[in-house]
């Protein structure tokens, strides 16, 4: 089994969680691909290192892995999504951050992740990405994103008009400090802090949310994913700011953007007790009233 591992880099104060899942990998005589930057940051000594394939990105890697163990939070998880690219490669988030929406599983629970990989007793859950378009070149070669697409104004600039379509067709002009387009997955994210609904993963749709927005009757709304949500964007500032998960860029206003549904999914690896619904009551809190 191959087995690429990727992070950010962890907190000190955390040990080196890196050395407990090489030896974990090496009992099963695994072949780890490694992020080069992780083999000197968090010291891996040189016995275990010698026998590792490093990688320094998406190039690097390629349909053969078997998996890609994220160890982080959610951030570094969306990371590994533009690593995995469309590869089809599963990702494994372990959680070292601190809600851990996407990274599910918990530190404690490592040594079972791994045996769960070599025995295959594990789920796969295919999660929808979205594409943006537009009439200047955004995010390099990576314009995609797992959880939102947001505009939004920059520092104290005053708040922006968004002219949002659907397939053409005008739905509403949005004064506000920005909007959000999230997917199911990033429903838990930037959207749910800005009181958008939570949807199902497979609920096939979009959410649009405002953020602070000037009008009172503004509400969040729910479409279907097949529909193209395009933008025109007017302001009293010349640049606003244009996000993909946690990437984001500074463009001008007259700059042409539009949002779909990615041609290809991403593969998010859970153990069978994980289930969306489990992970909702854990980081919500959920039937947890002391009142119960």
């Amino acid at each position: 089994m191959k087995i690429a591992i990727y992070s950010r880099g962890l907190d000190s104060e955390m040990g080196n969680p890196i050395l407990i899942l090489l030896d974990e990998l090496a009992r099963y005589e695994t072949e780890v691909y490694i992020y080069r930057p992780l083999i000197e940051t968090m010291h891996i000594p040189g016995h275990l290192s010698e026998k590792m394939i490093p990688f320094n990105g998406s190039q690097d890697l390629n349909e053969e892995i078997d998996c890609l163990i994220s160890l982080g939070g959610d951030g570094t998880m969306l990371d590994a999504v533009t690593m995995v690219r469309d590869y089809g490669i599963p990702i494994l988030g372990i959680n070292f951050g601190r809600l851990g929406f996407l990274a599910s599983i918990s530190r404690d629970e490592l040594t079972s992740a791994v045996e769960a990989l070599i025995n295959r007793t594990f789920v796969v859950d295919k999660r929808t990405l979205m594409h943006l378009d537009s009439n200047e070149p955004l995010f390099g070669d990576a314009p995609f994103a797992l959880n939102e697409f947001a505009i939004h104004k920059r520092d104290t600039s005053p708040m922006i008009k968004i002219h949002t379509y659907l397939n053409g067709e005008f739905l509403n002009t949005y004064w506000a400090d920005g909007l959000i387009v999230a997917t199911p997955t990033g429903s838990t994210g930037y959207n749910m802090s800005c009181n958008g609904p939570i949807l199902f993963p497979e609920s096939a749709s979009f959410v649009i949310t405002p953020v602070a927005p000037h009008n009172l009757n503004v509400r969040s709304i729910i479409v279907p994913d097949n529909n193209i949500i395009s933008f025109e964007v007017e302001g009293r500032a010349d640049m606003f700011i244009c996000a993909l998960d946690a990437r984001r860029e500074i463009v001008s206003k007259s700059v042409q953007l539009a949002v779909r549904k990615e041609q290809f999914c991403v593969n998010l690896v859970r153990l069978n007790e994980n289930s969306f619904l489990s992970t909702l009551r854990t980081k919500l809190t959920w039937g947890l009233d002391k009142r119960n």
